[in-house]
């Protein structure tokens, strides 16, 4: 690693087991953080949509501006935690997730 590249994570998508994605661990674990702060430990859990909304406020804006690409790492981030089994998805509809 250079000193211009930033640090990488490695991350894993339960919908793919056994394959990681390296990714950028500042925003990772920025969105991790704020994720897990959110999401609550007891059902019904949250849906994407909140999710998506509620995430923007608790990220960091000098990585996420405005809330940009929050979308994309928080389902990153759920997908991972998912695979760590550190959240879960209840079933029915919609979907929602909830801390383990």
């Amino acid at each position: 690693m250079t000193a211009n590249q930033p640090d990488k994570i490695a991350i894993e998508n339960v919908n793919h087991p056994g394959r990681t994605t390296k990714v950028d661990a500042a925003m990772y674990e920025a969105t991790k953080r704020a994720f897990l702060k959110l999401l609550p430990k007891a059902s019904p859990g949250l849906t994407e949509r909140e999710i998506r909304e509620a995430i923007i406020p608790l990220l960091p804006q000098d990585l996420f501006p405005g809330g940009a690409k929050s979308g994309w790492w928080s389902k990153a981030v759920q997908l991972d935690l998912e695979a760590k089994k550190l959240v879960v998805r209840d079933t029915g509809a919609p979907l929602r997730w909830r801390r383990a």
